[in-house]
C-alpha cells in the first residue's frame, strides 16, 4: 500500500483533507503533516521529512504546496508521486506581503477571529459563502491552528523563495489541480506550475475556488485516486 503524506494550507488542518482521507484509505496509508510549529517553509519541510516514511506520495494545497515544493528540493528521491493543489511557485508580490502583514497585525491586536471572515471570500467560490456547514468547517480549522500558529505560518509564507527555477527538476508523476474561480492562485498560476514540471497533468475544476478539496471533494478524490494508481 502506498504511503501518502498530506500537507494542509494556511489555517487548515486534517479536516481540509477529510474526504480524501476517508475515501483513499483503501489504497494508501495516509498521514497529515504538522505545519503549525515552524516559521519557515524549509523548517516545515524538514519536520515533515523527519516523520515521513522512506518513500511516499505527497500532496499539498496552497501553503501545503509551497512545503511540497521545498520537500522536492530537500529530498526529491523520497517522493514517488506529487500533487500540487491550488498553489503557486511564485513568491509573494508587494501587495500580497502587505495584506499578510495587515492580517498578522489584526491577529495580534486581539482580533484573530476577524481574520477568517476577511479571508473567506478569497477561499471559496461566491456561491458557497452561504453554505453554513462549509463555512463552519473552515472557521473551526482556523480556531484549531490558533493565533500563534497563524503568525508562524504567515511568516513562513512571506519568506518563501521563488520555486520556478527548480520545478523542471521534478521527475516523479505530478498532478496539478486548481479551481477555475480561485482568486488566490488563479488558473494561469496553476498552468505555469504544470508547464514547468515535466509530464505534469493539469485539471481545473469549474465553479470552484481555492479550497478545492472541500468545495469539490468527490472530484479531487477521484483525481487523486487515479494519480496514486498510476505508476
Amino acid at each position: 500500500m502506498t504511503d501518502l503524506v498530506l500537507i494542509p494550507g494556511l489555517l487548515c488542518n486534517r479536516e481540509l483533507w477529510a474526504h480524501q482521507i476517508a475515501h483513499l484509505a483503501h489504497i494508501a496509508q495516509i498521514s497529515v503533516a504538522d505545519v503549525t510549529k515552524d516559521d519557515s517553509i524549509a523548517g516545515m519541510a524538514q519536520r515533515l521529512l523527519a516523520k515521513a516514511p522512506d518513500r511516499f506520495a505527497l500532496a499539498g494545497l496552497s501553503m501545503g504546496g509551497y512545503v511540497a515544493q521545498e520537500v522536492m528540493r530537500q529530498a526529491p528521491g523520497r517522493v514517488t508521486h506529487l500533487a500540487l493543489l491550488d498553489t503557486s511557485a511564485r513568491p509573494d508580490t508587494d501587495d500580497q506581503l502587505a495584506r499578510r502583514r495587515g492580517l498578522i497585525d489584526l491577529s495580534r491586536h486581539g482580533q484573530f477571529k476577524g481574520v477568517t471572515p476577511r479571508l473567506l471570500p478569497l477561499l471559496i467560490h461566491p456561491d458557497r459563502l452561504d453554505d453554513t456547514l462549509l463555512v463552519g468547517r473552515i472557521a473551526a480549522m482556523a480556531e484549531d491552528v490558533g493565533q500563534a500558529g497563524f503568525v508562524r505560518q504567515q511568516t513562513a509564507i512571506m519568506g518563501r523563495i521563488d520555486s520556478r527555477p527548480t520545478l523542471p527538476q521534478i521527475a516523479c508523476r505530478t498532478l496539478v489541480v486548481g479551481g477555475v474561480d480561485d482568486l488566490i492562485t488563479p488558473p494561469e498560476v496553476m498552468r505555469e506550475l504544470a508547464d514547468l514540471i515535466p509530464g505534469a497533468t493539469l485539471h481545473l475544476l469549474p465553479a470552484c475556488g481555492h479550497l478545492s478539496t472541500m468545495e469539490e471533494p468527490e472530484a479531487v478524490t477521484g483525481l487523486m485516486g487515479d494519480w496514486l494508481d498510476a505508476t
